[in-house]
């Protein structure tokens, strides 16, 4: 019930009106008590259970007959017109998918059976939970789709740079998403986790304590499209010629390694540029710095999925790469923008249940409810059956159908027969060979409402997920959490949050807790499996430990003043090119400045509009005279002592030393990040210097 709503009696409702009952998966029930209204169907039907579709037993596929699922979801998949409910804000770009070597030992998929083949791609990123109009860099998940356009169909691979996901059945869907939304009677906050509905909403949802943990890292604020993973989410099964089963997890790595922002640069550059991510993806592929993945799978079969520690079919675990590694089997290579945001990137409708023979579903439940979900979604939005007629949409292989007909046909069947079984031997036909087949998998149980007690552990991973982090990232964990349980009202909420930190990590849980100002500790929250701490740490879940090992794709921003060393400037753009890394001039005036030569240097921003978040790294170029000049720009001070304070490397030269003065900031030996550029091997140091991205050391002592 809302946190305003009125129960029968005329008191506002709260959490200790409901009556909480644990599932045998660990899912919490809020069943009707006396005076609490009966949910029902829109039909006004009473509902048994909310929590869970229907299936054939626990770990079974789910059932078309599921009319309760069926209706919530039909429900929620239109309420929005005409931007898309979740992912609302994406960018795209179209590129190629080139195959390594044969799959054919594992998948009859057509893309899979030709070494160095090139196969068409667009790809679609975005944010979950804000609107259209929100800005990028809002702490959030990112959507990772990729339509394949293969010879026997297209491919849609809808995923996430998160590998796991906040619930573990579909039916849940609608109610994670109306929690993270801007809250109904308000609408607002826009595109942010931090208010009550979202943390009532995951407090009361053991399942989602490990996808909360990678929200709350750096994971959820990345520097760019370009520098983050995708994960297909779900188990998939590749079937071969002989429709012999693999089970596959896929995962698409940067080769420009990771990296991500810290939160209080990523609230100054929504600030100074809410386009940031549409920005870097647009000018890398247009100066031709081609953004590139590797597509990476876990293979494994049946006896592993019996013998791992957690269920394959859930979607809140995963499977750690110290257990399977990923093996690289193709790249994917971005190299052209659509000629039109509206008709490619904003009508492209992905579709988890387009996948091409050789490729099959697992009966994971989250999985299941999207095959049935996504459907329903482009039509609503696309407002017609033939939304395949769209460019963008429409397969590059050939095709043929009896479909017909309905808004907006762009093409029909010819001819009298638009049916078959015919006679005249007209129009297509099912090929048993060659067309899709799914795995002949034996399932077996009633039909029940149920979640398998497989699924129940919801702490384990969440715990292993933070003690993998490096001592710098948990920082960034716990101040995460403590800025968006400070923006929640209700004190409960916050002390149950708490109490489920207390299942994942003491220390966490203790240092969120002082910072809210929650004098005793709650009792750990009731689980239904006690935490393992016996789980090693996987090192691929840090993004700080698998970071680049250069400064390629990245960008400096050079502060410069009238007369500035236009020679050291030369070297210093020779020295990043040749490392694969961008240079703009930020000055004084959007004119720019004349060096000491008389060489004209014109500026890509002004001093105001160039902020030093918008950089990987700083150069402070300036003469004396110019920097005296800066002392008393606001702006310039700030974009020094933003810089030290965001851990970012700073070269500078001898005049620039007033400023970095005024901006608070002393060279000394102890702080290893800030070079001054006078000297012949000073430029390799910093150059060499900046691979590393951040001096994590200064961050203790600048306390953000």
């Amino acid at each position: 019930m809302a946190k305003n709503a009125r129960a029968p009696s005329g008191k506002p409702a709260t959490i200790h009106d409901q009556n909480l009952e644990r599932g045998q998966g660990g899912e919490l029930h809020q069943t009707a008590g006396a005076g609490t209204p009966l949910l029902t169907t829109a039909q006004g039907g009473p509902v048994a259970d909310d929590q869970n579709s229907l299936k054939i037993g626990a770990r079974g596929p789910t059932l078309m007959e599921d009319f309760h699922f069926r209706e919530k979801m039909f429900h929620f998949d239109h309420e929005r017109i005409p931007e898309r409910v979740v992912h609302a804000r994406g960018y795209g770009a179209h590129g190629f998918f080139e195959t390594y070597e044969s799959l054919a030992q594992y998948t009859r998929a057509d893309l899979f059976q030709r070494p160095g083949e090139k196969t068409p791609a667009f790809v679609r990123f975005s944010t979950v939970a804000g609107a259209k109009g929100s800005f990028d860099l809002a702490r959030d998940v990112r959507g990772f789709a990729v339509k394949i356009y293969t010879q026997e169909g297209n491919w849609d691979l809808v995923g996430n740079n998160i590998p796991v996901f906040f619930i573990q059945d579909a039916i849940k869907f609608p109610d994670v998403i109306h929690a993270v939304k801007p809250e109904p009677d308000r609408s607002f906050p826009q595109a942010q986790s931090a208010h009550d509905n979202f943390w009532d909403f995951i407090s009361l949802t053991p399942e989602s304590m490990h996808m909360i943990m990678w929200v709350m890292s750096d994971r959820a604020i990345p520097r760019s499209f370009r520098f983050m993973e995708g994960f297909g989410v779900h188990t998939f099964r590749f079937l071969n010629a002989r429709d012999e089963s693999t089970f596959v997890k896929f995962i698409w790595k940067p080769k420009l390694g990771l990296q991500s922002v810290v939160w209080n640069e990523a609230v100054k550059i929504n600030g100074a540029d809410p386009d940031f991510h549409r920005r870097d993806l647009w000018t890398a592929i247009q100066s031709g710095n081609f953004p590139e993945w590797e597509l990476c799978v876990q293979l494994f079969d049946q006896a592993f999925a019996d013998s791992f520690d957690f269920d394959i079919l859930d979607p809140t675990k995963l499977i750690p790469e110290e257990v399977i590694k990923p093996i690289p089997i193709g790249r994917l290579v971005l190299d052209r923008m659509p000629d039109n945001f509206f008709a490619e990137t904003e009508q492209v409708a992905f579709m988890t249940q387009n996948v091409p023979p050789g490729i099959d579903f697992s009966n994971d439940p989250l999985l299941q409810g999207r095959n049935f979900s996504y459907l329903d979604t482009q039509l609503k939005r696309l407002g017609s059956p033939n939304f395949t007629h769209i460019p963008v949409n429409a397969p590059k292989c050939p095709f043929a159908h009896f479909q017909q007909d309905g808004h907006m046909a762009m093409r029909n069947p010819v001819g009298r027969t638009n049916y078959q079984p015919n006679s005249r031997g007209e129009g297509p036909r099912e090929d048993p060979v060659r067309g899709f087949r799914s795995f002949r998998e034996p399932v077996d149980g009633p039909k029940v409402r149920q979640r398998p007690e497989s699924f129940a552990d919801h702490y384990s991973q969440a715990r292993q997920f933070f003690q993998s982090q490096t001592v710098h990232e948990q920082r960034h964990i716990a101040m995460a959490l403590t800025f968006e349980l400070s923006k929640v009202e209700d004190v409960v909420i916050r002390e149950r949050m708490v109490a489920h930190l207390l299942n994942i990590d003491e220390a966490l849980a203790t240092t969120v807790a002082d910072k809210l100002g929650i004098e005793t500790l709650p009792k750990p929250a009731d689980a239904a499996v006690p935490t393992r701490d016996d789980l090693p740490v996987s090192p691929a879940l840090s993004i700080i430990l698998n970071g680049p090992k250069s400064f390629a794709g990245r960008k400096v921003g050079v502060l410069v003043s009238d007369g500035c060393d236009a020679g050291l400037l030369k070297k210093l753009r020779a020295a990043m090119d040749k490392e694969g890394a961008m240079v703009e001039l930020v000055a004084p005036k959007v004119g720019g400045v004349k060096a000491a030569d008389g060489t004209k240097l014109p500026a890509d921003h002004m001093i105001d509009g160039g902020p030093s978040v918008l950089f990987d790294a700083v150069v402070l170029l300036l003469s004396q005279e110019g920097a005296e000049q800066l002392v008393g720009e606001a702006a310039a001070r700030d974009f020094v002592a933003d810089a030290f304070a965001h851990c970012k490397f700073i070269g500078f030269s001898a005049g620039a030393l007033p400023l970095l003065a005024k901006a608070g900031v002393t060279p000394d030996e102890e702080d290893v990040g800030l070079i001054d550029l006078e000297g012949a091997a000073a430029l390799s140091r910093f150059v060499e210097s900046c691979r590393q991205l951040r001096l994590w050391t200064r961050e203790a002592s600048v306390k953000l």
